[in-house]
């Protein structure tokens, strides 16, 4: 058999070969909007704010009357740039392209991991049990499951779907974004003593940044520190009038002092200023199901994004390591055992609840 004859990866092919990037995931809305309906599902495509463009896609079983479910199965659908279509390894074990672990592999295996239990009839056909929320903008901030707070739901469980190399999520890194601005006076590089060097001011506000040391927590290891994009100046003959950097803490505890720390030290360094551009803290999530690994993730996801008294639950196939590059990948293998993964995180949630 082919691995495109197994329906999860048949539909992980659809999903795969739609671009989807942040900012451009109506498509792949449109397309799971259809694909939902065409299995029996009620399915709401829903605006992420009044006349956008943008969509995150609710789906249930039974009228509008159940939307309100005991379990919600959810991932995003948008990728990072740039759109990879799929292909397959020649020995057949191994799916590439844009969306094959982060978020479609574990997208398509949720979906499946309904339908099987849908055909073993574990599951209501007139609704409450089982619900899907696909959203927009993972990868950009969080915009659609911000969103999804406003609509009036609650769950009792809700598993997110991410790569964590098959296992249950102990726990994630919070994050915390940040830009640094420096000001200058731009002089002619001979003349120095005329002029003062933002970038030099930079410079040193960064080496203080890296060179300190941040909040460790026993599950999550070590805070770490990173500065992701810089630039300033004009010409290399002349001081730098400005310059300017975006940071970012991976944040394993105590995100306050965290911040605190950052403007202690930036305030060392009279031309440069620090903004604080989004955060989120450390995330707990359950873990109380026996038969899995567990995993504690340095990534960010969205479930502290979603508000709510509902039991967190993070799983899904293929690693972190391979998302977001040229060879992002997953194993066929590893995409068929999610899909019982899933099945056996819904039944323990559906227990519970």
């Amino acid at each position: 058999m082919s691995p495109l004859d197994l329906p999860v990866v048949a539909l992980l092919k659809q999903l795969i070969d739609i671009p989807s990037t942040s900012d451009d995931e109506l498509a792949v809305g449109v397309f799971l909007e259809a694909h939902l309906k065409s299995l029996g599902y009620t399915v709401e495509r829903i605006p992420i704010s009044p006349g956008s463009t943008r969509h995150n896609v609710y789906a249930y079983l039974g009228p509008k009357s159940c939307r309100k479910t005991k379990v919600c199965l959810t991932s995003h659908m948008d990728t990072v740039p740039p759109h990879i279509p799929m292909t397959v390894s020649d020995d057949g074990k191994t799916i590439f392209g844009r969306g094959a672990c982060d978020d479609q592999g574990p997208l398509a295996a949720q979906i499946e991991a309904v339908e099987e239990l849908r055909r073993e009839k574990k599951l209501s056909e007139e609704g409450s049990d089982i619900s899907f929320l696909f959203v927009v903008g993972e990868e950009k901030g969080g915009p659609g499951m911000l969103a999804a707070n406003d609509m009036a739901l609650e769950w009792d469980a809700v598993i997110f779907g991410e790569p964590t190399e098959s296992k249950l999520g102990l726990g994630h890194k919070g994050h915390l974004v940040f830009e640094l601005t420096a000001t200058g006076v731009a002089s002619h590089s001979g003349y120095p003593e005329r002029g003062s060097s933002a970038n030099g001011a930079l410079i040193g506000a960064l080496s203080s940044l890296l060179a300190a040391e941040w909040p460790k927590s026993d599950l999550l290891g070590p805070s770490t520190f990173h500065v992701g994009q810089m630039s300033g100046g004009v010409a290399y003959n002349v001081l730098a009038a400005s310059a300017k950097a975006l940071c970012a803490v991976r944040v394993a505890s105590n995100l306050p002092a965290i911040k605190s720390q950052i403007s202690d030290i930036v305030a060392r360094y009279p031309d440069v200023k620090v903004s604080f551009n989004f955060e989120y803290p450390e995330t707990m999530l359950d873990h109380d199901i026996k038969g899995f690994e567990t995993y504690a993730a340095a990534f960010g996801t969205d479930v502290p994004r979603l508000q709510g008294k509902h039991k967190k639950y993070l799983y899904g196939p293929g690693t972190i390591l391979n998302a977001h590059g040229k060879n992002e990948q997953i194993e066929v293998d590893e995409l068929l055992d999610a899909v019982q993964a899933y099945k056996k995180l819904t039944l323990h949630c559906l227990e519970k609840s």
